[in-house]
């Protein structure tokens, strides 16, 4: 079956994983511009996107909706158990489902869907419950390798690429 939602943690995946504060206290987080492109020519493919992350940050809500993701969790302690309510909404399943994440946290999510993603840099016991260890680290493309690897799998890539030509 086809992957209709791609689930996507934040930091570790969409970020590298730091996370700095100001003097003020602002947090500062780097997000990769090529992410965002494909996440964005995913979305005009028909395909469609949730945030399920653990921690909340303004941030991370300004990007959500920069990108304009309707499917936005934060503080989420069950990932499995939003993504379960998610898919009922969507009137979608697990088989239709791939997600990224990068520590212990996403274990169950990860475990749930039909193809799971892992940055290189993932935490080892979160590496080796995925389908695919992507080359690229969290913050640094590996959103981009996974919705690329999916738009291939899906022989999609020329209907990706007419999105830019």
């Amino acid at each position: 079956m086809k992957i209709r939602l791609i689930v996507l943690d934040v930091d570790g995946t969409m970020t590298d994983g730091r996370i700095t504060y100001s003097e003020t206290g602002d947090e500062i987080k780097s997000f990769h511009v090529r992410d965002g492109l494909a996440i964005r020519s995913w979305m005009r493919l028909g395909g469609q996107v949730a945030i399920i992350t653990g921690r909340r940050s303004e941030i991370v809500r300004r990007r959500a909706e920069e990108l304009r993701i309707e499917h936005f969790y934060q503080g989420v302690d069950d990932k499995a158990a939003v993504l379960d309510d998610l898919l009922r909404k969507l009137d979608l399943d697990l088989s239709q489902t791939a997600a990224i994440g990068d520590d212990l946290n996403d274990l169950r999510m990860l475990d749930a869907v039909a193809l799971s993603f892992v940055p290189a840099d993932a935490a080892n016991e979160v590496e080796t419950c995925a389908d695919v260890v992507l080359r690229a680290r969290g913050g640094e493309g590996a959103v981009r390798e996974m919705i690329e690897y999916i738009i291939d799998k899906e022989g999609l890539r020329e209907e990706f690429l007419a999105l830019w030509r």
